[in-house]
């Protein structure tokens, strides 16, 4: 898992860059980064003079908010036999029934109950 450099070290790559006595490659390996990290600290400043980390956040925002995980809990509460197009409806959402399912396994719900299965597991009894 790669990690942020600090501002700290930022600022010393950049300041050793600066006076010019050592090639990037050296520079990278004095203070153990990749050389593509010390052309980024310097593309960076020069593009918009500032060194601090850009956080990136990767992946989209979840379709399926908390607000959405309480009323699924709800739903399933209300009524066990409620389908995921049911649930999908109920909840305004245009989603995959999927991400539902998905949602609803990470919650550790069932959702549907299949009536034929348990009249025929009664009647075997």
């Amino acid at each position: 898992m790669r990690k942020t450099l600090s501002l700290d070290l930022r600022q010393r790559i950049l300041t050793c860059c600066d006076e010019g006595k050592l090639t990037r490659s050296q520079i990278a390996g004095r203070y153990r980064v990749s050389l593509g990290m010390v052309k980024k600290l310097l593309a960076q400043r020069q593009r918009t003079g500032d060194i601090a980390p850009r956080h990136h956040y990767s992946g989209r925002k979840p379709l399926l908010t908390s607000t959405h995980r309480r009323q699924l809990s709800r739903l399933v509460n209300e009524r066990a036999d409620i389908t995921l197009a049911e649930m999908r409806q109920a909840l305004g959402l245009s989603c995959t029934l999927p991400a539902i399912h998905y949602v609803l396994r990470g919650l550790n719900l069932t959702y549907k109950k299949n009536a034929a299965r348990q009249r025929a597991r009664a009647a075997r009894r």
